[in-house]
C-alpha cells in the first residue's frame, strides 16, 4: 500500500481510499481476518489526514468489509454466517397467459419522475454518474460538423461509424459481428419489440425468465403475445430443464432472456449454460431474443460472454443499448438480429423510419475517443460499492426472514419478504414516507411475486440509508398487522 494510486476521476479523498482498499480486500491482498494498517499508519502511507482515513474506514465498515476491534485495530471481516439467504427459485411452470400490467407500470414510471421521492424504484442510472459533459460536447460537435446532414434521416441500419464501434466491442462479448450485422434502434425496448414482431404473431407463446423485467413484459402485452414463465434461479438464470419441458408441451415461438445481470434478479447465466441454451433452441429452430443491456456493468475481472457468442445458426437476436451507462435520454439502442436481419430492418423502417441522427453521431464519437471505457471503469466501481452498501443496509434494517440476491453486476437488488407482506401495500405505505420502490407484481404476468420488491442501487447516500431503515420499519408493521392464516 506504499504506492499512491491517483484516481482516474474526481472523487472525495476518503471515497477513493475506501475504493482502493475494497479492491485489495476483494482480490485477497488483505484476506479474511487480516489486520489492515492502523489509522495513523494509513495516514502516513497515503499522505492523507487522519480524518480522511477514519471516514474511509467507516465507509468500509458500512460495506461490511472490515470491522473495528477494541484496543486492537481494524480487521477484514470473516464471511458472515448471518448473511441473508438468496430468494427462492421462482415457482413451477404456469399456463401461458396474456400480459396485463399497464396500470402498475405507468404508476411506477410516474413516481420515478418525482424529485421529492427517494428513488429506489425504477432501474435508472445515477444521473450524477453519466458522462453528461462529454456527451453534450459530442452533441455540439455533431451539430457543428453536420449542420445539414444532422437533420437528415439515417435509414436502417443506421450510422455506419456507430455500427463499426459496436462491432469492434462485440469481440469482448465473444462475438465476431460486422457493421452490417447491426441495426441501430431508438433504445433497447424498441429493439425487443422489433424482434418480437419479426418472429411472432398475436396469440403466440413466448417463453420468458420469471421474474422478468417489466419493460420486456410490456412488449409482449403490446404485441398480444402470451407469456410462458420459466422458473429462474437467482444466480444462474433460467432453468434449462423447465424450458425443455415447456417446449415439449407448448408451441413456443420465441424465448426471451436477460443473459447477464438480469433485471430484477441480477442473475448471470454461466457460459456453459448459455451454450446449452443456444443449442437447445437451435435443435427446435426457436429464436432467442437476448437482452444484454447491463453486460458492460460487471463487477468482476472480465466482461461476460453473451449467448450470441455460441450462435451458429443465426437464431440469437442480440439486443442492447447505451441507456444504462451513457444516457437514457439519447435513446440509442441496437440489435444484431442474425438470420432475421431483413425482417427487423423493414420493421424498423415501417415503425419509425430511423433512429435520431445527432445522438447516433455523438455516441459514435464518444466510443471512438476512448471515453466510454474510461467511463465504464468509473461506474463499475461506483455501482459495485453502492450495491454492497445497499445490501448491508437491507441486512441491518429488514427483518431476519428477508432473502436477497447477490448480483455480480448491474444495479438492481431483488428482495424476498415474508409471505405476509404484500409489496403493493408496502409500495403505497412507502410513498407516504417519500420513498418509491418496485413491487414484485410488475415482474410477472401471473402475479407470483407479491411479496418481493426490487431496489435500485445506483446511489447510496445518508438519505438512502434512512429510507431503507424506514422501509424495514414499514415491513415489520405490515408483517405484524397481517391477518393470521390457517395452515
Amino acid at each position: 500500500m506504499n504506492e499512491q494510486i491517483q484516481p482516474p476521476y474526481k472523487t472525495l479523498r476518503y471515497q477513493d481510499l475506501a475504493e482502493r482498499l475494497a479492491v485489495l480486500i476483494r482480490q485477497g491482498t488483505y484476506s479474511a481476518g487480516a489486520r489492515i494498517p492502523s489509522v495513523r499508519q494509513m495516514s502516513q502511507q497515503q499522505g492523507v489526514s487522519i480524518s480522511t482515513v477514519l471516514q474511509a474506514y467507516l465507509l468500509l465498515e458500512n460495506m461490511q468489509l472490515i470491522e473495528a476491534r477494541p484496543q486492537s485495530g481494524y480487521y477484514v471481516r470473516q464471511p458472515s454466517g448471518e448473511a441473508l439467504p438468496e430468494p427462492e427459485m421462482s415457482s413451477d411452470l404456469q399456463d401461458p397467459r396474456l400480459v396485463s400490467l399497464q396500470e402498475l407500470i405507468m404508476m411506477l414510471m410516474r413516481d420515478s419522475n418525482n424529485p421529492n421521492l427517494v428513488q429506489l424504484g425504477a432501474s435508472l442510472p445515477n444521473p450524477q454518474l453519466l458522462p453528461t459533459e462529454k456527451i453534450n460536447r459530442a452533441l455540439i460537435n455533431a451539430i457543428r460538423q453536420n449542420e445539414v446532414d444532422g437533420h437528415r434521416y439515417l435509414f436502417p441500419p443506421g450510422l455506419e461509424d456507430l455500427r463499426t464501434q459496436i462491432a469492434r466491442r462485440s469481440v469482448n462479448m465473444g462475438c465476431s459481428l460486422t457493421p452490417a450485422d447491426i441495426l441501430i434502434t431508438s433504445g433497447g425496448i424498441e429493439a425487443i419489440g422489433l424482434c418480437l414482431h419479426a418472429v411472432c404473431r398475436p396469440g403466440d407463446i413466448v417463453a420468458i425468465e420469471s421474474p422478468m423485467y417489466f419493460g420486456m413484459m410490456q412488449s409482449l402485452e403490446v404485441h398480444g403475445l402470451r407469456a410462458l414463465e420459466i422458473p429462474t434461479h437467482p444466480k444462474d438464470g433460467i432453468s434449462l430443464e423447465a424450458l425443455a419441458f415447456a417446449i415439449q408441451h407448448n408451441p413456443v415461438r420465441a424465448v426471451m432472456v436477460i443473459s447477464n445481470f438480469a433485471n430484477p434478479l441480477g442473475s448471470q447465466i454461466p457460459d456453459d449454460k448459455k451454450q446449452a441454451l443456444v443449442e437447445l433452441l437451435a435443435r427446435e429452430e426457436i429464436p432467442l431474443i437476448e437482452n444484454d443491456v447491463s453486460g458492460e456493468i460487471y463487477f468482476g475481472e472480465r466482461r461476460p460472454l453473451v449467448c450470441k457468442a455460441f450462435d451458429k445458426h443465426g437464431l440469437v437476436m442480440l439486443v442492447s443499448s447505451f441507456s444504462k451507462d451513457i444516457s437514457p435520454g439519447l435513446r440509442v439502442g441496437w440489435v444484431a438480429p442474425g438470420r432475421f436481419q431483413a425482417q427487423v430492418e423493414w420493421m424498423k423502417f415501417t415503425v419509425s423510419s430511423s433512429a435520431p441522427t445527432l445522438p447516433q453521431i455523438a455516441v459514435a464519437e464518444f466510443l471512438q475517443s476512448g471515453g466510454y471505457d474510461h467511463h465504464l471503469r468509473r461506474i463499475r466501481r461506483e455501482y459495485a460499492r453502492n450495491m454492497e452498501l445497499l445490501t448491508g443496509a437491507v441486512m441491518r434494517y429488514f427483518p431476519s426472514s428477508t432473502r436477497l440476491t447477490r448480483p455480480a453486476g448491474g444495479f438492481v437488488l431483488w428482495v424476498q419478504l415474508s409471505e405476509k407482506v404484500d409489496s403493493l401495500e408496502l409500495y403505497r405505505a412507502a410513498l407516504l414516507e417519500g420513498i418509491t420502490l418496485a413491487p414484485g407484481y410488475v415482474f410477472s404476468a401471473t402475479h407470483q411475486f407479491s411479496n418481493f420488491v426490487r431496489l435500485n442501487a445506483t446511489e447510496f447516500t445518508y438519505r438512502t440509508e434512512r429510507a431503507v431503515e424506514k422501509l424495514g420499519g414499514l415491513i415489520r408493521q405490515i408483517d405484524t398487522n397481517a391477518p393470521k392464516t390457517e395452515r
